[in-house]
C-alpha cells in the first residue's frame, strides 16, 4: 500500500484536535487531478513482460464481461469529519458518514463512482472483493496514481458478481479511519427468501480519540522486542495491547488498543437498533471493516444460518456465532424471536465488544455487558466448516502453476513480509509473482509467524482446497498452511496482502502479475 503520513495529533488550547500533514514525494507530488489509465505509472513500466493496468488485455476483459447496460452513478467525497461516539467527538475522515451510505446495484450493472478528494492528503478507493477491471482496483502505485489532495478520480467498471462487498482506501493507514462503506450487488435471480435485510458493518475505533492510525503505525513500527516475557499478561501499553489471546485464532489475537468497537458507526453506549417482527426472517450482511480486530458475532437467543461468505454461496450451515477476520464478509439468515435481544460482536481476544439491540417486541433493552451464551458455544461459523455450492465451485482440474507465499515476520521487530521480503511501494514489481492468463493457479499460503493473518487477494475469488468455500479473504492461523486455487482470468497486476492494515503497511504484501 502507498504510505501517506500524518504527523502526531496536536491539542490546540483544549478546544479540539488539529491534524498536521506530510506527503511522500514518490506518491506523485504535483500530479494534480487523479489521473486516468493513460497516465504512465512508473511502478508499472519496469518490465515489458507484465500486463499493465492500462493495457489492451484489461480493456478486452472488461468488454467480455458485457454487462447489462444499466448504470449506477454515485459520488464519494472524502473529507474531514466528526463522529459522535456517545458524547466523545472524534475527528476523522469519512465519505459523509461512518459508515458511508450503502451503494447498491445489480450484478452486471456498471458502477460510475466519482471520488472527490477534499482531504489534505492523497487517497484512493479499493472495491474490496470485486473481480473488476485492473485499472479500477484503486491500489497506488500499482494500478493508479493516488488521488491528489483536491483532486478527482472517476472509477467506472462492470460489477460482475452478486454478493456483499465493501470499499475503503488503499493509501497508508486510512482504512483505520472512517473511510469505508458497504457495496451490495444484488442477484437478479436471488434464490434466498427473507422478509428484511440488515447490513452490519463492524469496526474497531481509535481515530481522533486516543491516536491517529499513523501514530499507531509509527509506534508499532518501532517493534515490541523490549516487551518480552509479558505475553501472559493482559495490559495496555500506549496504543498497543499485550496478552490479547484467542484459542480460535491460535494465540495472539491482535496488538492494537481500541477505545471503541462499533456497529454501523455506533458504540455500545449508544447502540445501533435493529427492528423486526416475531417470526420474521432476516438476511444479515456482515462486514468486518476493522484494522486489527477479529469479531465473533452472535444474537442472544438465536441460531444463525450461514449462506454466503465473501459474496459467494455456501451449503447452509447452522451455528451459534460467526468469526470474521478483517475484510471478511458473511451472509446469515435468522428467524427472529419475540422481545429485545443483544447483538454482540466480541472483539476476539481483546475483552471488549461491539453491541447493538435487536427488537421485535416490548420489554427493556438488554445491557451492553449481558452474557450471551451463544458466544461460549463451540458451534462457530468459520471457513473451515463451509463448502461451496455446486454452482460456484471451481471445476476440478490440475494446477498449471503453484506459488508459495510464506508469511514472515514478528511483533518483536515488526518486520512483516512475504517470502522474507518487505513490500517496497517504490518497486512494487520487485518480488511480484508471475501468472499467465488461462492458468489454474494454486497458492500455498504458509504462515510461519506466531500470529494469525487475514490474507486478501485482489481481482479474483479463489476456492479453499477440498471443496471449501469461494472467498477473497481468509484467516490463516499461526504455523498453518492454507491451500487455495483460482483461475487466472482477470489480467493485470493484483495486490495480495494481509488485511491487518498495520501488517500490510509495514511489508506483508506482494503483487501477483500477469505476464504477456
Amino acid at each position: 500500500m502507498s504510505p501517506a503520513s500524518r504527523l502526531p495529533l496536536r491539542h490546540d488550547s483544549g478546544l479540539g484536535i488539529e491534524r498536521l500533514w506530510s506527503r511522500r514525494a514518490f506518491l506523485g507530488l504535483g500530479l494534480g487531478v487523479g489521473a486516468a489509465a493513460t497516465l504512465a505509472l512508473a511502478s508499472c513500466t519496469s518490465s515489458a513482460a507484465w500486463v499493465n493496468p492500462d493495457s489492451a488485455a484489461v480493456r478486452d476483459r472488461e468488454r467480455q464481461r458485457g454487462g447489462n447496460g444499466k448504470t449506477t452513478a454515485v459520488t464519494l467525497t472524502a473529507a474531514s469529519a466528526s463522529l459522535d461516539l456517545a458524547g466523545t467527538t472524534a475527528q476523522t475522515f469519512a465519505y459523509g458518514a461512518v459508515p458511508a451510505p450503502i451503494i447498491r446495484l445489480g450484478a452486471g450493472d456498471t458502477l460510475k463512482a466519482t471520488v472527490r478528494n477534499q482531504l489534505p492528503v492523497e487517497t484512493s478507493v479499493h472495491w474490496h472483493g470485486l473481480a473488476l477491471r485492473n485499472d479500477m482496483d484503486g491500489v497506488p502505485p500499482v494500478t493508479q496514481q493516488p488521488i491528489a489532495a483536491g483532486g478527482t478520480f472517476n472509477y467506472e467498471f462492470i460489477a460482475p458478481d452478486p454478493g456483499t462487498y465493501w470499499f475503503h482506501p488503499h493509501v497508508g493507514a486510512q482504512l483505520d479511519s472512517g473511510l469505508y462503506g458497504a457495496l451490495i450487488i444484488e442477484d437478479p435471480t436471488e434464490p434466498l427468501s427473507y422478509d428484511d435485510e440488515w447490513v452490519i458493518v463492524l469496526d474497531d475505533w481509535l481515530d481522533g480519540v486516543t491516536a491517529t492510525p499513523e501514530q499507531v503505525l509509527a509506534e508499532l513500527s518501532r517493534g515490541m522486542s523490549d516487551m518480552g516475557g509479558m505475553d501472559d499478561m493482559f495490559m495496555r501499553m500506549g496504543n498497543t495491547l499485550m496478552g490479547a489471546t484467542s484459542d480460535l485464532l491460535g494465540g495472539d489475537a491482535g496488538d492494537v488498543y481500541y477505545p471503541h468497537y462499533l456497529i454501523n458507526g455506533k458504540p455500545a453506549a449508544d447502540p445501533a437498533q435493529f427492528t423486526g417482527t416475531p417470526g420474521g426472517r432476516v438476511r444479515i450482511r456482515l462486514i468486518n471493516a476493522g484494522g486489527d480486530t477479529a469479531f465473533r458475532i452472535a444474537i442472544g437467543g438465536h441460531r444463525l444460518t450461514v449462506t454466503h461468505t465473501d459474496g459467494f454461496p455456501v451449503e447452509p450451515v447452522e451455528v451459534d456465532s460467526v468469526l470474521l477476520g478483517m475484510g471478511e464478509r458473511y451472509d446469515l439468515l435468522v428467524t427472529l424471536g419475540d422481545g429485545a435481544f443483544p447483538l454482540v460482536a466480541q472483539a476476539e481476544g481483546k475483552r471488549e465488544r461491539a453491541f447493538a439491540v435487536v427488537r421485535t417486541g416490548g420489554g427493556g433493552a438488554p445491557a451492553s455487558d449481558v452474557k450471551v451464551t451463544e458466544l461460549d458455544s463451540d458451534q462457530v461459523g468459520t471457513a473451515a466448516i463451509l463448502t461451496a455450492t455446486t454452482g460456484v465451485a471451481l471445476d476440478a482440474k490440475a494446477a498449471d502453476r503453484e506459488i508459495t507465499l510464506t508469511l514472515t515476520g514478528s511483533m518483536a521487530d515488526y518486520d512483516w513480509g512475504i517470502n522474507g521480503q518487505r513490500f517496497d511501494p517504490t518497486q512494487p514489481l520487485r518480488d511480484a509473482q508471475a501468472v499467465r492468463a488461462g492458468e489454474r493457479v494454486r497458492l500455498r499460503l504458509v504462515n510461519e509467524t506466531e500470529m494469525w493473518h487475514p490474507f486478501h487477494l485482489h481481482g479474483h475469488t479463489y476456492q479453499h482446497s477440498d471443496g471449501g468455500p469461494r472467498k477473497d479473504t481468509s484467516i490463516i492461523l499461526p504455523k498453518q498452511t492454507l491451500t487455495i486455487d483460482f483461475d487466472a482470468d482477470n489480467p493485470g497486476q493484483w495486490a495480495a496482502h494481509c488485511h491487518n492494515i498495520y501488517h500490510a503497511e509495514t511489508g506483508m504484501m506482494t503483487v501477483i502479475g500477469y505476464q504477456t
